[in-house]
């Protein structure tokens, strides 16, 4: 194939993975429906303020807890500090609905820390003390910054580390205290990155379906769900999602803005190495109770309770189903991953081939779909199927030969087609990463020995960047056998990956019976984690 072939191929991938955005948009700006009118006037004005002070509840408790853990990790001497700066980015792996089931259990007027307290106190009723309920608003977001507050950590305690230590020693001739020096000096240079950290748990705060369903809160994410599902309206769905599509792009553009107007010109030397703050007394236990505790809330405790359930009740869960689901997911996500992955090679191949300015729109067009929620990505992605469904049906109806039926909508081409939307970009720039980092001059030296654009990325740069398409494969894979909204709404009928099948589980209140499949979605979900900490061991 020419260059001018692959040229072509990759803009039409890229307009194929921008189809449900455009579908989207188009059907969200059709003449409205009187079911939108009715939910505007009523219940969707309720919707958008509980979304807003979710989102806003959430990203406060991430600061608080990821900013200062960073901090710690990245500038202070503790006992244990190379187990607990890797064990804080844990609760990454745990699904938030397995966390909201946990807590219920453990919490609700029923639960053991309720009944302990009536005990202890001679309580009878609700009416004789007061216990804040956790399947409310505050609940859905102290749960969702518990498993959120690593994207915070993580990019904060990376920014820490790269800072210079001769500013943070200046600070400290100065007369500064370390706590001083934190606030004057390291948050603010930080800054940049932890609003990347925010405006990422904002998103996902964003896109969450499984705990606000589950605790009852009525975000924009449930009415997407409910306005299709209850009210069977497209057109309404779609409306919302544009709404969420417009929030979206504005978290981006907020987050890029604050990029742009603060300029950074410090870095940290290779050679500079900080001593970092002994902490003592007080001040020590106190940091390590903070750590250790958001560790033990956010993953230890709710993958414990896991195990036991999935011990206890491993003889009724151990069964067909949860061969056939898992097998479900694993051939769903590897088809997902594999596909990603070609995607990500021929655009980023053509980019290299191309050299020029132009030629990195369709990737950044194919990347795209990864900021939208999965409920969006869902009705983004059955507008267009649908609309190609029924032409099919009517071209068969004009030639006077059987009708096929539905072969996009409800089948596994829905589903695989949302799943590559959403997460190709991480296949993309993996791909992209890993040849920025290859020679330019190995592709002359074989296209001087004769060889074209696909022998050449056969027999030089695959080779060259398999650990960088592995790594994206794998990221890929993780996600789709982690999803849930877009699964919910795309899957066939009768079809179930391991996601859905601990959610059923979990709407009916039955985790016992769930938490087998539960715990190979959060083992699968340590991969990346065990990745992510040794890559950044190596770096620093």
């Amino acid at each position: 194939m020419k260059r001018s072939g692959w040229t072509v191929s990759s803009w039409a991938l890229a307009l194929l993975l921008t189809l449900p955005i455009t579908a989207l948009i188009y059907e969200a700006l059709l003449p409205t429906e009187d079911i939108f009118h009715h939910l505007w006037g009523t219940v969707l004005p309720t919707y958008i303020g509980n979304t807003f002070w979710l989102v806003l509840l959430v990203m406060s408790f991430s600061l608080l807890c990821g900013v200062p853990a960073a901090w710690l990790m990245a500038m202070c001497e503790l006992p244990g500090k190379r187990w607990l700066q890797w064990a804080l980015i844990l609760p990454l792996a745990m699904p938030s609905y397995i966390v909201a089931f946990v807590y219920t259990d453990l919490l609700d007027f029923s639960g053991p820390v309720q009944a302990g307290l009536r005990q202890w106190f001679g309580w009878q009723s609700a009416t004789d003390y007061y216990f804040p309920a956790i399947r409310s608003l505050g609940g859905a977001a102290l749960v969702l910054g518990l498993v959120l507050y690593p994207y915070v950590y993580l990019l904060a305690r990376t920014a820490f580390m790269e800072q210079s230590t001769s500013l943070i020693q200046s600070s400290r001739l100065l007369g500064c205290t370390p706590w001083q020096s934190f606030k004057k000096v390291s948050l603010p240079l930080a800054r940049p990155s932890i609003a990347v950290g925010m405006s990422l748990v904002a998103m996902e705060t964003l896109a969450e379906f499984g705990t606000v369903n589950f605790f009852a809160v009525n975000t924009l994410t449930t009415a997407v769900y409910d306005t299709w599902l209850g009210y069977g309206s497209l057109n309404a769905a779609a409306k919302i999602s544009a709404i969420m599509l417009l929030v979206v792009m504005l978290l981006l553009s907020l987050e890029r803005m604050s990029r742009k107007r603060q300029q950074v010109f410090q870095k940290s030397m290779g050679h500079e190495q900080h001593a970092g703050y002994r902490l003592t007394g007080v001040a020590k236990w106190g940091a390590l109770l903070f750590c250790w505790s958001l560790v033990m809330l956010g993953f230890l405790l709710p993958f414990v309770i896991l195990c036991y359930h999935a011990v206890h009740y491993f003889d009724q869960a151990w069964n067909s189903r949860f061969f056939e689901y898992s097998f479900n997911s694993l051939w769903l996500s590897t088809l997902v991953a594999g596909v990603a992955l070609m995607v990500g090679l021929l655009l980023g191949m053509t980019h290299r081939l191309t050299g020029k300015v132009y030629s990195v729109v369709p990737m950044r067009l194919a990347s795209m779909g990864y900021a939208l929620p999965g409920t969006v990505l869902a009705i983004g992605v059955l507008v267009p199927l649908t609309s190609l469904d029924f032409a099919i049906n009517d071209a068969a109806v004009w030639l006077g030969v059987t009708e096929p039926g539905l072969l996009f909508t409800g089948t596994m081409t829905a589903i695989a087609f949302g799943y590559l939307v959403r997460f190709g970009a991480m296949a993309i720039g993996s791909v992209e990463s890993s040849l920025g980092k290859v020679s330019p001059s190995l592709d002359m030296v074989t296209q001087t020995m004769g060889y074209g654009p696909g022998a050449m990325m056969m027999k030089v740069h695959m080779p060259l960047i398999r650990k960088g398409m592995l790594a994206g494969a794998l990221l890929v894979f993780i996600e789709c056998m982690k999803e849930l909204p877009a699964a919910l709404l795309l899957r066939p009928f009768n079809f179930q990956t391991l996601a859905t099948y601990v959610y059923q589980f979990v709407s009916d209140e039955q985790l016992e019976l769930g938490a087998l499949p539960a715990i190979v979605i959060v083992l699968v979900g340590l991969i990346p984690l065990i990745f992510l900490n040794r890559s950044l061991e190596q770096h620093h």
